[in-house]
């Protein structure tokens, strides 16, 4: 998922005009599935059962979280962003397993804002948006210079949804996937994430997570592979709140954003270190089985009803 700087142009939200067919086609479809109220519902159910169960079977055995429970422990009065390290097309659904294996009881809805180039283009990528992710991965966000209407309406749109307690977006700082031979290195921070967080002021929480490769199959398989917990563990490190409470004094504008989206990056930095010591725990050995932190060693949460145990 990724989240980059947002074009100021004003231009009416449902001039589709500058859409594909099969774009106007997977825009009104998403908005059906995230913002109208029968929609909701279905979605929530949906994600409740077939994707919490999917991602687990997929990526359970191998994912240990750190700093899960302080984040059940919140009690947000506003909507929280998870800000997050971008390696895998797939980063954002291990968050999305940690929330829903535990019940988290002030997540009420989850959005992931995406690229458009393959969710929003490409039939394909329509049928994993809502035949395994429930349609979260919205609002959509296009490159093309003539579509950036949509762009600023997607800000609007994630503005307006954070002002509501239980809502989680899942952003990317970087705006895409760093591809370096060091997975502990970020590329830099894009504003957009800053724009959220000083018009919308949510409870902004860090994430590194190391572990997921961009091969689905190859991971589904190393997820049943014995002793895969001390060769290539999935480590979930979640931070305390960032406070950016200094940059909100002074009136919002795109250098203050950037300022904002690189303190944001730092904090997330800041978990890599934890995240290696984690990990050279693991494949030592020093991390048993029998870990709690491990997700397989966690109940499901009776305010879930996944399709399988």
């Amino acid at each position: 998922m990724v989240f980059e700087a947002m074009a100021e142009t004003e231009a009416p939200p449902d001039a589709t005009d500058a859409l594909t067919r099969i774009e106007r086609i997977a825009v009104r479809l998403a908005r059906a599935a995230n913002e109208t109220e029968l929609g909701v519902q279905v979605q929530d159910k949906f994600l409740r059962s077939f994707t919490y169960s999917l991602v687990r079977a997929c990526l359970g055995n191998r994912t240990l979280f750190e700093g899960l429970d302080d984040v059940i422990a919140l009690n947000p009065d506003r909507g929280v962003v998870f800000a997050t390290n971008h390696r895998s097309f797939f980063d954002q659904f291990a968050v999305l397993l940690g929330l829903y294996l535990t019940g988290t009881p002030w997540c009420k809805t989850i959005r992931f804002p995406v690229r458009s180039n393959f969710f929003y283009e490409r039939p394909l990528g329509m049928v994993i948006n809502h035949g395994i992710a429930g349609g979260v991965m919205y609002p959509p966000i296009f490159r093309q210079a003539e579509r950036a209407s949509f762009n600023k309406d997607a800000i609007d749109r994630l503005i307006k949804l954070l002002a509501e307690p239980g809502v989680v977006i899942g952003v990317h700082p970087e705006g895409t996937r760093g591809k370096g031979p060091d997975p502990y290195e970020m590329l830099p921070a894009q504003p957009g994430i800053g724009q959220i967080a000083l018009n919308a002021k949510p409870i902004v929480l860090p994430v590194f997570i190391q572990g997921l490769s961009n091969n689905f199959a190859g991971d589904v398989r190393d997820n049943y592979k014995p002793g895969i917990r001390r060769e290539r563990p999935i480590i979930v490190v979640m931070g305390k709140p960032v406070d950016y409470a200094a940059l909100t004094t002074s009136k919002p504008r795109v250098t203050l954003y950037k300022k904002c989206a690189d303190l944001i990056r730092a904090k997330i930095l800041e978990l890599a270190p934890r995240e290696r010591e984690l990990r050279a725990q693991c494949l030592a050995g020093e991390i048993t089985d029998d870990d709690p932190r491990w997700v397989v060693n966690r109940p499901h949460s009776a305010v879930y009803a996944p399709l399988r145990g």
